[in-house]
């Protein structure tokens, strides 16, 4: 992911023998004694202490997946034990997956055999479900990233201590070519399709390391994201996060890879919700530097029958700032302000890809409509933008006149992603905005629009005519593309 550097091996190392390097399939500890205590008895108190410090969260619905993080465990170890404590004891298989920090991957590195050294014992390798993986080509056997990582590695005394009889799939990776992600995570589900005994853990810490107050703004914010259960969001969420050039803010995900392809699997799987289990950052630790800190959560991936709303469902609190903000860079403009990107709130939900529209009215009457379909700026910011842009920016309309502005009404749209329907068949009249699409030419109505044209017919005959600039009746046309979206509305004085 963006952020994450790499340390490649220097010519020299060929001439150590790493037990992968060597043809030995039985992985010794790599990080014992620095990640985790390397004494037996002494990892088994610590691993029991933190477990029975955990709260164990009763999960309703079948869990798909886990994330976890994996830092030492004098810092994420209590966070981790959250995952341990509410994981339950049917799992016979556990596929991890985790970023290789050291070695670059060109597709997914897997220990296909032979088992993983702790202190408390080896843990065997699920041969045939590694075989069945590196099958599709986009996993393949690459011990040498394996042999001094810490990401699965750390996992594993926790494993020990709650699970009996099991195998594991170590998986690393460190990818960031969309199609290879969306290719392994499709591949990663129809392998576990059916294995009802068999979960995913994906290991990931989260920022990287910017002052403990900005890592619990942005990681509140990637969480969020994570929540929608879409890979594509959460990406686009993390490159939003990192462009804003926040102090030392290096990474949102160092194992973003890998939760990227098992959200998507989990997805695949049935998994429709996200339940956080724990968050903290080390700055907010006693043993962390509040300047520099990293975060780390535990979630839960769950099949519950309750999917995730696509909509924001902005709390009263969120809708009056954002009213407000929206009025302040009206007025601002005409003090000659430059239009700025805000601070990160720390209400995560202003901080997220938003699609927005403002609508100015006077009287009643529209008197400005200006915003985007797909989600391209921070919620906060892109109501700011399209503020002004209805104010100045219009065509149809003169420019607000500074003495006008007391007497406009603004209003705020926040769209769903829109979702292509077969016919108008599927458009619910007072419910969907409608996108019409044919080559070049494109038009919307937002909901609100139903209000004037409250029949089926009208509201789509107008959209083609007035709008898309197509045959009034393109809607019948089946070269024409028709998107539905829905969206959240809110006006000054609650209207």
């Amino acid at each position: 992911m963006p952020g994450l550097h790499f340390v490649l091996f220097s010519l020299a190392s060929f001439f150590l023998c790493f037990p992968a390097a060597c043809g030995d399939y039985d992985r010794p500890a790599a990080v014992s004694g620095q990640f985790y205590p390397g004494e037996k008895a002494q990892l088994r108190e610590t691993v029991d202490r933190l477990l029975s410090g955990a709260k164990k969260h009763e999960l309703t619905g079948r869990v798909a997946a886990f994330l976890v993080p994996h830092a030492g465990y004098v810092y994420s170890g209590a966070t981790a034990a959250r995952t341990y404590k509410s994981m339950g004891t049917k799992w016979k298989t556990v596929v991890l997956l985790g970023p290789s920090h050291r070695k670059a991957v060109k597709v997914a590195a897997i220990w296909p055999r032979g088992s993983f050294q702790t202190p408390l014992g080896p843990v065997p390798v699920d041969e045939s479900l590694a075989s069945a993986l590196m099958s599709g080509g986009l996993f393949e056997d690459s011990r040498e990233a394996h042999a001094t990582e810490h990401s699965l590695e750390v996992q594993l005394p926790f494993l020990q201590a709650v699970l009996k009889d099991f195998k594991i799939v170590p998986v690393v990776l460190n990818t960031e070519d969309p199609d290879l992600l969306r290719r392994m995570g499709e591949q990663l589900a129809q392998t576990l399709k059916g294995r009802r005994d068999t979960l995913l853990l994906l290991s990931s810490d989260l920022s990287h390391y910017p002052s403990s107050s900005t890592a619990r703004a942005a990681d509140r914010t990637f969480l969020r994201a994570l929540e929608r259960m879409d890979p594509d969001y959460l990406q686009l969420t993390e490159g939003m996060l990192l462009s804003r050039n926040e102090p030392e803010l290096a990474t949102l995900a160092c194992g973003g890879s890998a939760l990227l392809v098992g959200l998507r699997a989990a997805r695949l799987l049935g998994a429709d919700r996200v339940e956080l289990l724990e968050y903290v950052n080390s700055g907010e630790l006693p043993q962390g530097e509040p300047g520099r800190a990293v975060g780390y959560a535990a979630a839960a991936l769950i099949a519950s029958g309750r999917p995730a709303p696509a909509r924001f469902d902005l709390g009263a609190a969120a809708k009056k700032n954002l009213l407000s903000q929206a009025r302040r860079s009206i007025r601002e403009s005409f003090e000659g302000g430059e239009l700025k990107a805000l601070p990160l709130s720390t209400d995560p939900s202003l901080n997220l890809p938003a699609a927005v529209f403002v609508t100015l009215k006077r009287e009643g009457l529209l008197r400005g409509c200006i915003g985007m379909t797909e989600p391209r700026m921070p919620l906060q910011d892109a109501v700011r933008y399209f503020a002004r842009a209805a104010a100045f920016e219009d065509r149809r309309f003169q420019p607000v006149a500074k003495d006008e502005l007391e007497k406009v009404h603004l209003e705020i749209s926040i769209l769903t992603q829109p979702v292509r329907v077969k016919d108008h068949g599927a458009v619910v009249p007072g419910k969907h905005g409608v996108t019409a699409r044919q080559g070049r030419n494109s038009g919307l109505f937002l909901p609100t629009v139903w209000e004037q044209l409250p029949t089926k017919e009208e509201f789509l005959t107008r959209l083609c005519a007035e709008k898309a600039g197509l045959p009034p009746d393109c809607w019948k046309d089946p070269s024409v593309i028709l998107s539905v979206f829905e969206s959240e509305i809110f006006a000054e004085n609650g209207t």
